[in-house]
């Protein structure tokens, strides 16, 4: 007995509001990873020497950056929280050899 797959194709046509609010969240997900992105790069230049002290930093989440820019709080933050996952995910493949630096 062979196995068969199903795959089913939807299409999204969200109304105004909703096309504004998902351009919203896309744009803050990849405010939110760039600013991660860019503090993790300070911290490597910081402690590139001292390889200790860079295991031992704590990198920012989602939430620290809500205070300075109000607009992330508009959005879904399991949105902004997958963006910190995926700059994580990133770095990963990236120190064992399987992608380039994100």
């Amino acid at each position: 007995m062979t196995k068969q797959n199903k795959a089913f194709k939807f299409r999204l046509l969200p109304n105004k509001e909703q096309a504004l609010f998902l351009a919203k969240t896309f744009d803050c997900v990849r405010f939110v990873y760039n600013k991660m992105l860019a503090e993790r790069k300070d911290t490597y230049e910081k402690f590139k020497d001292d390889k200790e002290a860079l295991k031992k930093q704590k990198f920012p989440t989602p939430a620290k950056y809500k205070d300075e820019f109000p607009f992330l709080k508009e959005v879904d933050s399991l949105a902004l929280a997958n963006a910190q996952i995926n700059l994580q995910t990133a770095y990963k493949n990236f120190f064992e050899g399987n992608a380039e630096f994100p």
